[in-house]
Parts: structure tokens; C-alpha cells; sequence
């Protein structure tokens, strides 16, 4: 329920950077942002979604060790090392948002710009650069690989060794107890991983702003309304 709380905070604060900006253009017929709110909520809005699949993967970890090592799973998964888990997810998400938003900061931006999105989004800001990008997509590439792939590679990893604890098990009963504890756990980590994967897929296949701002809707506002709904029928 620590990690749980942790993730429910960040999807709210993750939402907070998005919808309620979209609903006042909505409402007010007014698409305009100003360049440094547009910034402010390109880290914001990085933070939380790295912050997102770091919990995801350290909540699988979780799931691991309860499943896999039950007897230890109160010595290993200690209130230090749950904490130091969410604060090393913290501090990693906001060095790299920091990361990308001093170099969103170091383009040069032409005076009046449409952006096709309903948010700053930052693979749309930077192609509206006027200068030089070859630099910022080359981080924006290799970073993630390494903090999407190695999130993933670790959830992958911790289910394996479950499954395989799993089929090791004699009684049906603890098969099912032990697939009902992964079950909101796994809901939510394909949510999270196939919207987001829609996402790039669809703008790299279609290269259409339109199709890419629809597919973003799912993993900015339809996932995270969903967890608490998943976590809440399994509680």
C-alpha cells in the first residue's frame, strides 16, 4: 500500500499537468500557452510519467519477493528499503526532466508557434525548433531505451521468476492466490506500456499530429483513471 499510494499521487499530479489546461481550452475557446508554462509543464509532465514506470517496475520487484520469498518478505522488503526505492525513483525522474528541459531551453523558437497537440508534449516542441535538433533527439532516443527499456526488462524479469514459482506450487488454491495478487499489478503495467507504445507507433507510422494527440488522451487521462478503479475492485 506504500507503493500503491505513491502511484495514485503521481497519477494525479500527472493528470494535474495535462487536463485541466485541456478542459480550459475547451471551455474558453483559448489555445494560447505561453512559453515558459509551456516548459514548466514539459518537466512536470516528464517527471511523472518516468515516476509512473519506475513505481510500476519497483511495485513487480514487490510482487517478486512476496510471491517467490514470502518467509523473507517482511526482512527484505523493510520500510527503508521502500523508502530509498521511492526516492531513488524520484530523484532519477527529476534529474532527467531537468535534463530535457534545459535542453528544450537551449533551442531558439520562432515568435508565434502552433503546437499540434492539447499539451506541450515534448517530441512536438522540439519539431518546432527552429535550430538544431539533431542533439536533443539523440538523448531523447537513447534515454528511452534505457528508462523505458530497463524498467520493462525488470518487470519482465521479476514475472518469469513468479510464473515459474507459480507452476512449482502444488495446491490450486495458492496458484490462484498468488495470480490475484498480480492481477491489478499486471492490469495496470499493460495499460501503462501499451498506451504509451500506441502512442510512438501511431505517430511513427501515420506521422499525423491528429492520430498522435488521440493516442496520447489514453495514457495521459483514460490510464490513470482506470488504476484506482483496477487497485480499488481488487482491494
Amino acid at each position: 500500500y506504500f507503493f500503491l499510494s505513491n502511484l495514485s499521487f503521481v497519477d494525479i499530479c500527472f493528470t494535474s499537468t495535462t487536463v485541466p489546461k485541456m478542459l480550459a481550452n475547451i471551455q474558453m475557446q483559448s489555445h494560447v500557452i505561453t512559453y515558459e508554462d509551456c516548459i514548466t509543464r514539459v518537466y512536470f509532465y516528464i517527471v511523472f510519467i518516468v515516476l509512473d514506470d519506475f513505481l510500476l517496475t519497483v511495485m513487480a520487484y514487490d510482487r517478486f519477493v512476496a510471491i517467490c520469498h514470502p518467509l523473507h518478505y517482511t526482512v527484505i522488503m523493510n520500510p527503508r528499503l521502500c523508502a530509498l526505492l521511492v526516492l531513488a525513483s524520484w530523484i532519477t525522474s527529476a534529474l532527467y526532466s531537468l535534463l530535457q528541459s534545459l535542453m528544450v531551453l537551449r533551442l531558439s523558437f520562432c515568435a508565434d508557434l502552433e503546437i499540434p497537440h492539447f499539451f506541450c508534449e515534448l517530441n512536438q516542441v522540439i519539431q518546432l525548433a527552429c535550430s538544431d535538433t539533431f542533439l536533443n533527439n539523440m538523448v531523447i532516443y537513447f534515454v528511452t531505451v534505457l528508462l523505458g527499456g530497463g524498467p520493462l526488462a525488470g518487470i519482465l524479469c521479476s514475472y518469469s521468476k513468479i510464473v515459474s514459482s507459480i507452476r512449482g506450487m502444488s495446491s490450486a488454491q495458492g496458484k490462484y492466490k498468488a495470480f490475484s495478487t498480480c492481477g491489478s499489478h499486471l492490469s495496470v503495467v499493460s495499460l501503462f506500456y501499451c498506451t504509451s507504445l500506441g502512442v510512438y507507433l501511431s505517430s511513427a507510422v501515420t506521422h499525423s499530429s491528429q492520430s498522435s494527440a488521440v493516442a496520447s488522451v489514453m495514457y495521459t487521462v483514460v490510464t490513470p483513471m482506470l488504476n484506482p478503479l483496477i487497485y480499488s475492485f481488487r482491494n
